[in-house]
């Protein structure tokens, strides 16, 4: 196995085990002036915390996405909690693309679809029901305003 490859896999196995022990191992390269293993750790370390967010906004939008289909297929069902829901993951993914910049409207355009495959499946199973809801467009999940009047 390559010495790179080598390293590479040590600094994943690190990642997985704890991003704090990450740190201070990155830290330590640093003080033993070895920046190319520094740099080689920094870079899994950042591509490791972009994956997890990635998977949270897709988390969120699943999340979202669901009950907006609930939304619009109960009418007579409509409630605080479900506008709460929706404001919260809506707000979940703006705070987490404002600490990871490199999650654009294009990351999220990337697993839409997938997305709105489990979203219509978890709605479904929770309303106990079919809707006849086939897509949600960008404006519907992230612009759209979904609330109750007082």
């Amino acid at each position: 196995m390559e010495t790179a490859t080598k390293n590479q896999q040590h600094w994943q196995e690190l990642i997985f085990s704890s991003h704090y022990l990450t740190t201070a191992a990155i830290h330590r390269e640093l003080q033993d002036g070895n920046v190319e293993a520094a740099l080689l750790g920094t870079t899994e370390l950042m591509n490791a915390m972009a994956s997890i967010d990635r998977r949270a906004v897709k988390s969120h939008l699943i999340i979202l996405m669901m009950h907006i289909i609930k939304w619009k297929t109960q009418e007579n069902a409509r409630s605080r909690s479900w506008t709460r829901t929706i404001r919260n993951a809506r707000h979940e993914i703006s705070e987490i693309r404002e600490a990871t910049p490199s999650i654009t409207d294009s990351t999220i355009l990337a697993f839409w679809d997938k997305a709105f495959s489990v979203a219509l499946v978890d709605a479904e199973d929770e309303m106990n029901c079919r809707t006849t809801i086939t897509s949600l467009s960008w404006h519907e999940v992230f612009e759209e305003e979904y609330s109750l009047p007082f």
